[in-house]
């Protein structure tokens, strides 16, 4: 994926040409006597790191996504100071972080993860990607452009972005509320897409001669390459991975390297067979994902995909030409506005036929009114086997500017956004039902809420389980939440669409074992305006009386309550059986 004029800065410093350089000899010269302009990639990652580090502060304190952070400041080093050049060897690193980043996509594909959104995800997101790409490409021949760059805008449009979504969720607690779940179930349907657009887009090997015969011919290589893929990929996760990875599961350090090492196994796989190395990066994530060690995986790899991440998105904004993309900025408004507007509308229409009420798939749609780090990868590729010119990367990249960044305003505001709306009426055309919820893909009724999994909490999921209650348990570490008897969910339960997939309305019972005065005073208050009883840890005897204003049916006051006086309270209120 070379792009863009590697001789550009290299030649301009009286160096010569990059394949000359790699030509010559490492230990030709001591290292000594070699002055620093022989390494002018350090230079250049000197830069790029420090302008990342410092578009990070500013993107946290306006709570932009750091993907625009980091264009932004590319298009600072590059076409605004000229201090940074696109390099073959910057190319090469960021082609790493790419890898990597599809890798790590994989990692988190999880069966377990979408299980119960599994057919709205494959269905809806399937009925997504049609739509989107059908009406993307028509948009784009409307607005002037050719059948190949409407075809790569039509992609660029479909595709969400996995890292923005899943950060700004993540950041909300609301990663695994129902909308949470059924957004990234949608964007891990879009990931396998995008993964069979690169490899497409890899077979390309003459743009001007493509036609439906070349397009079948290498859809087909691609299907017998990723044919051939899968059945390593089965064979790995029934004999080789779990023994293989059991017999690390030892040494941290160990289970990292070898997931790095099964990686790039496959990439020299996927490239033996014709494949693109992102297909085989993902698909190495994906074996991986099935095994119980894939989110400690998952943690020791992410730090190493920010970095390689960091500098793509930098070198992307270095490639940008504003000017060509400032003189289309009617073209740039109007794709940006079928981003935030027309996709999340086609995901609403689609969402709810699955018998999903309104609010969660107007969430979920909403989440998704972005483009993707894939699309500008797509429109990166495009570029470099001379698809489509610079000035089309420049408008792809402005159009993730703008979405990304008003994306991420209106999923913070995302609860406001559905209360003007859905109060004003303008949602009733998509047909949703305003009210009822449909929680975990369970059939929840008549079940305990208890949230807060400390010592109190763990007790009291455990102790009710013995007396034979279908009990869920929410608290937003994942490591609390192993090894319980019960369901549970991971989330922030100030946010409403915690408890709305727990089941609130539903419940027989809530209990907090939290000891945070403004959660418990909000769990009582929701839970009375749900009409549902709710037993809140009273930590502090001075918060009884405004816990019970708030609408507490029974307080536990932990240097008295334990399990067994709270059961017979609840008992003897006809709260539990």
């Amino acid at each position: 994926m070379t792009v863009g004029a590697p001789d550009r800065c290299v030649r301009n410093r009286g160096q010569p040409p990059p394949h000359q350089r790699r030509s010559s000899p490492v230990h030709a010269r001591p290292y000594a006597a070699s002055p620093m302009t022989d390494f002018p990639i350090l230079r250049d990652l000197g830069y790029i790191l420090f302008a990342a580090a410092a578009v990070a502060v500013v993107a946290r304190r306006l709570r932009v996504p750091l993907i625009v952070g980091y264009m932004v400041a590319g298009l600072l080093l590059g076409p605004t100071l000229g201090l940074v050049h696109a390099t073959e060897s910057l190319e090469l690193i960021s082609e790493v972080g790419i890898a990597l980043l599809l890798f790590l996509v994989g990692l988190e594909l999880s069966l377990e993860r979408i299980r119960d959104v599994g057919r709205v995800a494959a269905l809806a997101g399937t009925g997504q990607i049609l739509l989107t790409s059908l009406l993307g490409y028509g948009l784009a021949r409307l607005l002037g452009f050719g059948v190949v760059e409407a075809v790569l805008l039509g992609l660029a449009l479909t595709f969400s972005s996995t890292v923005v979504v899943v950060k700004l969720l993540e950041g909300r607690g609301e990663l695994h509320a129902l909308h949470g779940r059924i957004a990234v179930g949608v964007l891990l349907v879009q990931d396998v897409a995008v993964a069979v657009v690169l490899t497409l887009l890899v077979s390309v090997e003459d743009p001007a001669a493509l036609d439906v015969a070349s397009i079948g011919a290498g859809l087909l290589r691609a299907t017998a390459g990723m044919v051939a893929l899968g059945a390593v990929v089965f064979v790995a996760i029934r004999f080789v991975l779990p023994r293989l990875f059991g017999w690390l599961s030892g040494s941290i350090e160990a289970l990292f390297v070898w997931s790095l090492t099964w990686c790039f196994g496959f990439i020299l796989a996927a490239q033996a067979l014709g494949l693109s190395v992102e297909i085989g990066a993902f698909v190495a994530g994906v074996s991986l994902a099935q095994l119980s060690y894939n989110q400690e995986l998952i943690r020791r790899v992410h730090p190493l995909v920010n970095f390689f991440l960091a500098i793509f998105f930098v070198t992307l904004g270095i490639h940008m030409e504003t000017g060509s993309a400032l003189s289309r900025w009617p073209a740039v408004l109007v794709l940006s506005a079928f981003a935030l507007l027309v996709k999340p509308a086609v995901l609403m229409a689609l969402i709810p036929r699955f018998g999903y009420p309104e609010r969660p798939s107007f969430l979920a749609a909403l989440s998704l009114g972005q483009i993707s780090e894939f699309s500008l990868i797509i429109a990166t590729l495009g570029l470099g086997i001379g698809m489509v010119g610079e000035s089309f990367l420049s408008i792809v990249g402005m159009v993730g500017l703008i979405t990304m960044g008003v994306s991420a305003a209106l999923i913070q505001g995302g609860d406001r956004v559905y209360d003007a709306l859905h109060g004003r009426g303008a949602l009733r055309a998509f047909g949703a039902g305003p009210h009822g919820e449909r929680a975990a893909g369970l059939e929840l009724h008549d079940h305990v809420i208890v949230v807060g999994m400390n010592t109190l909490g763990r007790l009291l999921a455990r102790g009710l389980v013995e007396r034979g209650e279908h009990v869920i348990a929410i608290d937003t570490d994942p490591v609390k939440l192993r090894d319980l008897p019960c369901t549970t969910l991971q989330g922030n339960t100030e946010h409403p669409g915690v408890l709305e997939a727990a089941g609130l309305t539903r419940a027989r019972l809530i209990v907090s074992a939290l000891q945070i005065e403004d959660a418990n005073n909000l769990i009582a208050y929701r839970a009375a305006r749900a009409g549902v009883p709710a037993s809140i840890h009273a930590f502090d005897p001075a918060l009884a009386s405004e816990l019970r204003e708030n609408g507490a049916t029974h307080l536990m006051i932990s240097k008295y309550d334990g399990i067994r006086q709270v059961a017979t309270a609840l008992r003897d209120a006809g709260v539990i059986g």
